[in-house]
């Protein structure tokens, strides 16, 4: 690549197509390179089994992962009937068998228990930490790792298709801190069988959607060009629809100093935000929050 605008600090966001067989650092270490980056990090992993959508945040960007990460998330995955495996996935080692296999409406029946709030056990490869150590160590290390159930949310879950007696595919939105794994396990079990993920794609997390997404292909050819920087989206782009305040000279000063500004009669249509991006000549300035007829940075940036 053209190393011309190395010095260039790059910041935003890269909606990346994460491709199959590389771990979400690997990913993110390949972008960083192509994009010249120095500061970075990744908005919740994906397995190297997954692909689908990586964001990654670079530069001033990185403030905005936990927003992203708290966001909403969408998957498309496939469930293998019949077979258990350590991992519930198709890497791990067949643990049992069964010859049961759900039909379509069996299926549909057990869906509606799987929506809103419910209890998930965390798979034993999962990197939640146990007495300090990630739990996928201490399974791969041949330890018995019993996780405790936590309360996930599932908002809806639909099935997509059954291509054959031993798969069924379907897509699932949900909170933070799902299993698709789990699901699937789960999933299983309640038909009177067992399963494991065979194909998992992440089409959507938080404001990030899989249209909008750029092969590491595409990239490494933008790259070439020296244009990889085209692919990067603005650092408002974590917030979705957040609102927008056009600051003063003076406004602008007081944020990046951690002052309130007082919110003008013009902006009177921001009291009711949750979260407003305060920017000043086109350049972010903070995130700020609306409290008692002042805005109060909540998070600031620094150019």
């Amino acid at each position: 690549m053209a190393h011309s605008d190395l010095h260039i600090p790059v910041h935003g966001w890269l909606a990346l197509d994460k491709p199959l067989g590389l771990t979400s650092t690997q990913a993110l270490g390949r972008a960083r390179r192509l994009l010249a980056g120095k500061k970075a990090g990744h908005g919740g992993t994906l397995d190297p089994l997954a692909t689908g959508l990586l964001p990654l945040a670079f530069g001033e960007a990185t403030k905005l992962i936990p927003y992203v990460m708290d966001g909403s998330k969408e998957y498309e995955f496939t469930v293998r009937w019949g077979e258990n495996r350590s991992t519930c996935d198709s890497e791990g080692n067949v643990t049992a068998r069964s010859e049961a296999r759900p039909d379509e409406a069996q299926i549909r029946a057990v869906l509606p228990s799987f929506i809103g709030d419910i209890m998930q056990k965390p798979p034993a490869f999962s990197a939640i930490k146990v007495q300090g150590e990630r739990a996928y160590d201490l399974a791969r290390a041949g330890k018995t790792v019993d996780l405790a159930p936590r309360e996930v949310r599932i908002e809806t879950i639909e099935l997509l298709g059954i291509p054959d007696a031993d798969h069924a595919s379907f897509r699932v939105l949900c909170g933070k801190g799902v299993y698709v794994r789990a699901l699937a396990r789960d999933f299983a079990a309640a038909l009177g069988t067992f399963g494991y993920v065979s194909a998992l794609r992440r089409t959507r997390v938080g404001p990030f959607g899989i249209e909008n997404a750029v092969s590491m292909a595409d990239l490494e050819r933008l790259s070439a060009k020296n244009a990889a920087k085209e692919a990067l989206l603005p650092i408002k782009a974590a917030l979705g629809a957040i609102p927008t305040l056009v600051l003063t000279p003076n406004e602008a000063h007081s944020l990046k100093m951690g002052q309130k500004i007082l919110i003008k009669p013009q902006n009177q249509a921001l009291l009711d935000a949750t979260l407003v991006f305060a920017e000043y000549d086109r350049m972010p300035v903070a995130i700020v929050e609306p409290v008692a007829g002042e805005f109060r940075v909540v998070r600031g940036f620094h150019f």
